[in-house]
């Protein structure tokens, strides 16, 4: 027996479980809100906003003998792929199909669109099994309503596990989390088991400040932002951060800043606040904006601002 053949037998025979689990659906249908509740703690950024969330992400969670590494992806979308961005977007979430064990599908309450046809098409390709999540039940205007639409969405995929939800609440996220656990293949954990993502703290923490721009600024502000970490230095107990704001134009500027630079600063101290809790140290923080035109659209930019890495 090859040292492959022996590694292969350990895997098949181990008592321990770990697999590949990726969250897919369209935009805005709670994907990063569900891996937050799981893990039971913040990972991954949320907003109102679509497409808040930009890269994949790995959420693990180890409990005894079972380690579940999740993949948060953007939300899929269709018709937007005018730039170099939304491209990587769309690979980035396409791209966590390929090699995963498991995949939660996850849908809106009683509404299925094309957007949700688009990501479907992408499931049935993936060729892996699927749990069928519906959100937002808490929210349901009707909850007579959900049976026939649960009825609906199964006759799409017939041997899909289905589970309805409100990640918000964490109503029956416990049960969700069974499903999985029943459905993960045997095999030794890929990481240690206080790990609890992939990313740098220098990542989380431009991702917070980007979450604190979108929740802020709302509809006023375009998608053309993004936000890089130039400093990042524990002195004793304080923490010092320096981020720079990227946007494209010179009115996105003035509106990200705002009057005598309230708004700025607003941003800064609700970003402060996460991370001093996260980071667990006093933290010192200062924002920096600036017009980099094109950027968004620009393959190399993207590259050194992070947006690669995609196979």
């Amino acid at each position: 027996m090859t040292d492959l053949d022996t590694w292969l037998a350990a895997q098949n025979d181990s008592s321990t479980k770990c697999g590949y689990v990726a969250i897919v659906g369209r935009p805005n249908v709670g994907k990063s809100t569900l891996l937050n509740r799981i893990l039971g703690q913040k990972i991954s950024i949320t907003s109102r906003k679509p497409q808040t969330t930009r890269h994949q992400i790995l959420g693990i969670k180890t409990q005894g003998e079972v380690q579940v590494v999740y993949v948060d992806t953007p939300g899929l979308h269709i018709d937007q792929e005018d730039k170099a961005i939304n491209r990587y977007m769309n690979k980035a979430a396409s791209s966590a199909l390929k090699h995963v064990d498991l995949v939660i599908f996850m849908v809106d309450r009683t509404r299925w669109n094309d957007a949700d046809e688009h990501v479907y098409e992408k499931v049935k390709a993936a060729n892996c099994p699927v749990i069928l999540v519906i959100n937002k039940i808490d929210i349901l205007d009707d909850k007579q309503s959900l049976l026939p639409y649960l009825q609906e969405v199964q006759l799409r995929l017939p041997d899909a596990v289905l589970v309805p939800i409100a990640a918000h609440t964490g109503a029956s996220v416990e049960q969700l989390e069974q499903c999985v656990l029943d459905q993960l293949p045997n095999g030794r954990h890929f990481f240690p088991e206080d790990q609890v993502t992939d990313r740098s703290a220098r990542f989380i923490t431009a991702e917070l400040i980007r979450e604190k721009i979108m929740r802020q600024l709302g509809d006023e502000l375009p998608y053309q932002m993004t936000v890089e970490i130039e400093e990042f230095a524990q002195d004793g107990p304080i923490l010092h951060i320096g981020a720079l704001i990227l946007v494209e134009r010179k009115g996105q500027k003035r509106i990200l800043i705002g009057d005598k630079g309230d708004r700025i600063k607003q941003i800064g101290r609700d970003a402060r606040v996460d991370m001093e809790r996260m980071f667990e140290c006093k933290v010192m923080l200062k924002l920096w904006v600036k017009v980099k035109s094109g950027w968004s659209d620009d393959e190399r930019a993207l590259q050194s601002l992070g947006y690669d890495g995609l196979d």
